[in-house]
């Protein structure tokens, strides 16, 4: 009797197993399932990426040859024109306008030039005399070319005028020690070229080494404003720029006007660009800051 129960109870022990064996079983995980991203779960439509924005637009570049008597002008317009037109860049190169006008000639990329004498332009432009363009260069951009400023030439001495020069006349006296002018090839220089020899004074003052040259007109400004010559015939936006005394300046009896033709070029790969900061410049804006230093509209 007691091996039956002890049967029994074996026999249903077994059973209990066997319908535990058989519940339901937790999904084991798929190895490389992706994991949950907390996402409530879609429609299975693929969701379109957002659309990038546009690259901001390309600067244009301009390369701006300017006379080196502009300097402080142009940069200032300069900045004025960054909020005129912000995807236009200017790049400036300022130096004496023969030395410009060679680098152009020589290939250098250049898409407005603005010179302080008629010569330089003449020189690269087929449309001028053929006795100034010998060498029949054809790099003006018909239509282009404007008169755009007219400067003056003084005479500026160093602070306190040691030697006491009141007039281009002085420069023939002996008050002159030494004085200071621009290389006969560049504007600066052929103009005092011409006051000096209306005067009746350049051979005597050469003969007496009374001359130191400069390659610019700034190299001559600094000259003057060193006190290493007692005077210096240099532009009146030069001398107002350095805070010079101008003691003298030159009529047309002395030399010709001072006129600043600019042009397009043709080789400029923004010729429509250029040709817009060109019509900038001649804006009452940018005049009010070419008159505030001694320029004047060219007439």
């Amino acid at each position: 009797m007691k091996r039956n129960w002890i049967a029994v109870l074996t026999a249903c022990a077994l059973s209990m197993s066997v319908l535990a064996g058989c519940g339901p079983k937790e999904p084991e995980a798929q190895i490389g399932a992706p994991e949950e991203s907390g996402e409530p779960e879609g429609t299975g439509e693929t969701q379109a990426p957002e659309e990038e924005s546009a690259p901001a637009e390309k600067a244009v570049t301009l390369n701006i040859f300017a006379a080196a008597s502009m300097t402080e002008t142009l940069e200032e317009i300069g900045l004025m024109y960054a909020e005129e037109a912000p995807e236009v860049e200017l790049v400036f190169n300022f130096d004496s306008s023969g030395t410009l006008k060679t680098q152009i000639q020589e290939g250098a990329e250049c898409d407005l030039f603005i010179s302080a004498a008629q010569k330089q332009m003449n020189q690269l432009d087929l449309a001028a005399d053929p006795a100034v363009n010998e060498e029949g260069l054809d790099y003006v951009l018909e239509g282009s070319r404007v008169d755009l400023l007219e400067n003056k030439v003084v005479l500026a001495v160093p602070d306190g005028n040691p030697t006491g020069i009141e007039s281009f006349e002085d420069l023939g006296t002996e008050r002159l020690s030494l004085l200071a002018l621009g290389n006969e090839d560049v504007p600066v220089g052929q103009y005092s070229t011409e006051i000096l020899t209306a005067l009746g004074f350049l051979d005597r003052l050469e003969a007496d080494g009374k001359i130191t040259y400069g390659s610019n007109v700034k190299e001559v400004t600094t000259q003057v404003s060193e006190a290493s010559a007692d005077a210096g015939i240099i532009y009146a936006t030069d001398a107002f720029s350095a805070g010079l005394t101008v003691v003298d300046e030159a009529g047309t009896d002395l030399c010709r006007q001072v006129i600043y033709p600019a042009a397009v070029l043709k080789g400029s790969k923004a010729p429509e660009e250029a040709q817009a900061f060109l019509d900038y410049l001649k804006t009452d804006a940018c005049m009010q800051v070419f008159e505030e230093v001694g320029f004047s509209k060219a007439q």
